[in-house]
């Protein structure tokens, strides 16, 4: 029979909460889960985001620790090595700063000996010098040295009777210019030297009184007979 009015009222909220029910959810229920699910989003979101910067951090702080590791192994390295001078790496021809450099070869005639290029070893002489004596060692194939020519030699000045270096132009490495034969040398050269060819080596043993005189002690000069070695180098 057809329901009454009270009835059918029930039944239309019943059919309305079955549809409800049905559909699963109010809008208002639907509106709250997809604000619940955009935050939960939101919030994974940000923990990835704070996940990666941690992660991030975490590398550069490494990458600076290899960078720092790295530059004190070097500067370690670098300390341990001995430091050479000028940067320069050491040689066997690099020179300590202290150690005698030879002076560089005289310029020599041309067509000379070649043994005018290196100092000559003098001896002490024998007996009782009492006169000026010449004695070719190398002949030189040059002019012959006049009076009052400026001449440039290499010598070897020793005491005639122990042989002693007093002097020598091979120390510094340059060889003395003077004029010859006007007095301006001691008179043992003036007159051995003279008539001497360039390119030759002499030795000229010198008595006292023609060498520095007996009182030549007193003028802070080489005492006594003397022996000289002598490469005439130039004449002019």
């Amino acid at each position: 029979m057809p329901a009454t009015p009270s009835q059918q009222g029930v039944d239309d909220v019943s059919e309305r909460t079955q549809e409800n029910r049905s559909e699963g959810q109010s809008p208002a229920t639907k509106a709250g889960r997809r604000l619940a699910a955009q935050l939960a989003a939101q919030k994974a979101a940000e923990a990835k985001r704070r996940r990666q910067a941690w992660a991030g951090g975490l590398a550069g702080v490494a990458v600076m620790a290899l960078l720092i590791g790295g530059f004190v192994w070097i500067d370690s390295n670098r300390d341990d090595k001995p430091s050479t001078a000028s940067g320069a790496s050491p040689s066997a021809s690099a020179a300590a700063p202290d150690a005698p450099t030879a002076p560089p070869a005289p310029q020599l005639p041309e067509g000379s000996d070649p043994a005018l290029g290196t100092k000559p070893t003098v001896k002490a002489g024998t007996g009782e010098l009492k006169k000026l004596t010449v004695t070719p060692v190398i002949k030189g194939t040059g002019p012959a040295v006049k009076k009052g020519q400026n001449i440039t030699t290499n010598y070897v000045g020793v005491f005639y009777k122990d042989g002693k270096e007093f002097d020598s132009s091979w120390k510094g490495g340059q060889p003395a210019t003077f004029p010859i034969g006007v007095g301006q040398v001691i008179p043992g050269w003036d007159q051995g030297l003279v008539g001497v060819t360039v390119g030759s080596r002499v030795q000229l043993d010198i008595p006292t009184e023609l060498a520095f005189g007996k009182d030549a002690a007193a003028k802070g000069q080489p005492e006594g007979p003397l022996r000289f070695v002598v490469d005439v180098l130039a004449a002019q």
